[in-house]
């Protein structure tokens, strides 16, 4: 009797042990797979362009965007070349104001900490204009920008592709001056990418044909939430009521296979803080099934929350909604 219940007691023990053993072996499992789930596919950058209003009205001085920028979490910083004319304008010498410049901006940016990932470029001249002057003035234009970001060890610049309302002529033009920067940045490491800013070049079908035609490895496009106007009131280009759209999701789509930086734009949010006009669940499903696993730049251009307030939400919104994604 006492040797059968000697073997009764070893035995329970074995079984508990072996159930033990695989219970931790599934909660392992388990916390390995919630933490993929909860770990973001991608870093955060912020878009200067966010606290524009603030630097606009003097609260702000745009040489402090990196203090900023890491203040509110963010990892990575896209310049807005528009914001600092007035540092471009000290002195005499517009080179040695823009070496002055880059100067501060790397000195900031590597004593907080922050990786400087592009400049929007802006106000540069229209590269797809239909007057070849134009065009070419436009092109020698964003050069320095070219060089400014490779002096900060930048990824990209972003250009915009204004210019002919004619589709062949926007195509044209833009393939040309597109490979005359795409050229001039190669040896510097830095692409030339194309954000998706209303008219053709919101129009996606139509940009992919001038990426194809310029067919270059660091020539891409920026992919932005936001900005899918085609046509607006009056013709204008800004500050009036859009009347034609492109769709934003398959935009995104069909951007992504080239895309060298994403632009996660918000405008107002509701009271469970999902944006109110874009679908970030269904933005950023797209954007990881197209396998882009690059920087996503925090853009709030909204009016009822303030900037800080607008950011902050919108980096919570693009957290909770890469936690969802399959």
């Amino acid at each position: 009797m006492k040797n059968n219940l000697i073997k009764f007691i070893k035995s329970t023990i074995l079984l508990l042990g072996i159930i033990s053993f695989f219970v931790a072996c599934q909660d392992t499992t388990k916390t390995k797979k919630e933490a993929k789930v909860t770990t973001p596919y991608f870093k955060l950058s912020l878009a200067q362009w966010s606290v524009h209003k603030q630097i606009i009205k003097g609260k702000l001085d745009p040489v402090d965007f990196a203090e900023k920028a890491k203040s509110l979490g963010f990892e990575g910083l896209e310049y807005v070349s528009q914001l600092y004319t007035n540092y471009l304008k000290k002195g005499d010498d517009p080179k040695i104001a823009m070496q002055s410049l880059l100067d501060t901006l790397k000195i900031k940016s590597e004593k907080f900490g922050m990786q400087n990932i592009g400049i929007m470029i802006d106000n540069e001249g229209d590269l797809a204009s239909p007057n070849e002057k134009e065009r070419l003035q436009g092109v020698e234009n964003h050069k320095k920008w070219i060089d400014a970001c490779a002096f900060l060890g930048g990824q990209y610049v972003r250009v915009n592709l204004f210019g002919s309302d004619d589709s062949a002529v926007w195509v044209a033009q833009s393939v040309k001056s597109l490979k005359a920067l795409a050229e001039y940045a190669k040896d510097k490491n830095i692409n030339v990418i194309v954000e998706n800013h209303g008219y053709l070049s919101s129009n996606t079908p139509e940009l992919i044909k001038v990426m194809k035609d310029v067919a270059m490895s660091n020539c891409g496009v920026l992919p932005d939430f936001g900005n899918w106007c085609l046509k607006r009131e009056g013709g204008k280009r800004w500050d009036t009521k859009c009347i034609e759209e492109y769709d934003r999701y398959l935009g995104v789509k069909g951007m992504i296979p080239y895309a060298k930086a994403v632009s996660a734009k918000s405008y107002d949010f509701n009271e469970a803080g999902d944006e109110t006009l874009i679908d970030y669940y269904k933005m950023l499903q797209i954007v990881k099934d197209g396998g882009y696993k690059g920087y996503v730049g925090i853009e709030y251009e909204g009016n009822r929350l303030s900037e800080e307030e607008g950011i902050i939400a919108t980096k919570k919104l693009v957290l909770k909604a890469a936690k969802q994604l399959k």
